[in-house]
């Protein structure tokens, strides 16, 4: 395993790369420091790009099943390492080191199924309304992508983007967040070992993002931004990728609904909520944000939930425990202005575990219950261990009650009824739905939000469709 703290090198055009200034990425959980990276400016932006575009022209004429063993040889290296970067994970980020192997198994499976995926990039034939003429629509790779990727799942968010961009044929510049760039390289070190070739991947670090992102955004060789993040940055990237036409994608913030209704097995709802609430210290963009439970089982779902909450040990991430530290002193302040706005508001707060950390942005979990939907806990995004129980009287109360916000990622329902479940998922305006599911992201399946939660899907065949740009021929016959 590299040495915890050095300084570690960009990724251009297959080169590893230092620059004259570097940034310090902090250990969360100690404070102390992991590692030292490249604060690359506007000129290894533009680097990146011009190392992609002269990739993209021999990358994208290569044959899908080439790119396809490639990607396979990619996957087989992040799985030999996995636990050489999930250590580094944990240490730059924070989550416990059975979370932080899980991202990785998560993030390599993205690769494993677009290497697969790669070879059905499949077209059409169109019947003519001439008869001497022949219809055909193709697919072929958009061109340069830019992906910002976030800190809380700094894997998964890469491959989850990199590899369908890969299989379409497009080459790929990463801007990782800059609280987490170690895992980035790592990834990108995976890929120069299997082969990838240069300027098909590249990782530029900084601590000044905008600069960065502002050279991708008016370059008009970028064709394509995939963003993952907070719904007012994502505006702006829409706003900046309309003077060049870019394709967009956006997945952004969530105010996750867990809807518990009142035929619901308690011990499952508890046991579901726990996974999807205090997951990665509760900083997920589908995690459970607002809980709704019947009011006639209320009182055994709480007394329940709060033993459960109880028995989780908050720590460093390598020491065995449940929940790690948040990712900086902001996002602790918000939790605990959320918590105060509860507490004034007249919400009761239950017992939280217990916590003996004296460094590290550690908050322990808390359930607040009596809560109303004017706090701020049920009208912003959380990204912490708060979580808030409000009840409802009836089904379609609920669903208009988990609706009522201009979010739309994930809802979550837990129900013993076939009939509850049709309902909740037909009636719930969210691009998610896990009905007795509270882990329902998988590489098969389409990933992406409704209203402000974001643009395009990850995940399944619909993931590579983002990458590909539809080209119709009409042939016309001699006679």
């Amino acid at each position: 395993m590299k040495k915890v703290v050095e300084k570690w090198p960009i990724y251009i055009n297959g080169e590893t790369i230092q620059t004259e200034r570097h940034f310090v990425v902090e250990n969360p959980a100690t404070l102390e420091p992991v590692g030292y990276v490249p604060d690359a400016t506007e000129k290894e932006a533009k680097a990146a790009v011009d190392a992609a575009q002269g990739a993209f022209l021999i990358w994208s004429k290569t044959s899908a099943y080439q790119r396809a063993e490639l990607l396979e040889k990619w996957y087989t290296i992040i799985e030999s390492r996995l636990d050489e970067i999930a250590t580094i994970m944990t240490l730059e980020q924070g989550k416990p080191l059975t979370e932080a192997k899980g991202e990785m198994k998560y993030a390599s499976s993205f690769v494993k199924w677009y290497a697969e995926e790669a070879k059905r990039n499949y077209g059409e034939t169109i019947p003519a309304s001439v008869a001497s003429k022949r219809i055909f629509v193709q697919k072929q790779a958009v061109g340069v992508v830019a992906a910002i990727t976030p800190w809380n799942f700094p894997a998964a968010m890469i491959t989850r983007k990199v590899a369908p961009a890969l299989a379409a044929g497009c080459t790929v510049v990463i801007k990782p967040a800059e609280q987490t760039p170690l895992t980035a390289l790592l990834l990108a070190e995976c890929a120069h070992e299997a082969g990838i070739p240069a300027g098909v991947i590249n990782v530029v670090t900084t601590q000044n993002p905008g600069a960065v992102s502002d050279v991708w955004m008016n370059d008009s060789r970028v064709k394509k931004i995939t963003f993952t993040g907070s719904t007012p940055v994502g505006k702006h990237l829409m706003k900046k990728a309309a003077e060049t036409v870019k394709k967009v994608s956006l997945e952004l913030g969530g105010l996750a609904p867990f809807i518990i209704a009142e035929d619901a097995n308690i011990e499952d709802a508890v046991k579901g909520v726990i996974q999807s609430k205090f997951r990665n210290a509760g900083q997920t963009c589908i995690c459970a944000n607002r809980i709704f439970v019947h009011e006639t089982i209320e009182k055994p779902f709480l007394q329940a939930f709060e033993e459960a909450v109880l028995s989780l040990k908050v720590g460093n991430g390598l020491d065995g425990v449940d929940l790690g530290p948040l990712i900086d002193g902001d996002a602790v302040k918000k939790v605990q202005l959320q918590l105060e706005d509860a507490r004034s508001k007249g919400a009761v707060i239950h017992k939280t575990s217990n916590m003996n950390n004296e460094q590290g942005y550690f908050v322990a979990p808390v359930i607040l219950s009596n809560v109303t939907d004017d706090m701020l806990c049920m009208q912003e995004e959380t990204f912490g261990p708060l979580a808030p129980v409000s009840t409802f009287t009836t089904d379609q109360e609920a669903i208009e009650r988990a609706n009522n916000t201009n979010f739309g990622l994930a809802a979550y329902v837990y129900t013993e009824s076939l009939n509850n479940a049709v309902t909740y998922s037909d009636g719930l305006e969210y691009g998610i739905v896990g009905i007795n599911d509270s882990a329902p992201s998988t590489a098969q399946a389409p990933f992406g939000g409704m209203k402000e939660s974001g643009l395009g899907r990850e995940g399944g065949h619909h993931g590579m469709d983002e990458f590909l740009e539809v080209k119709y021929v009409s042939l016309q016959l001699r006679n």
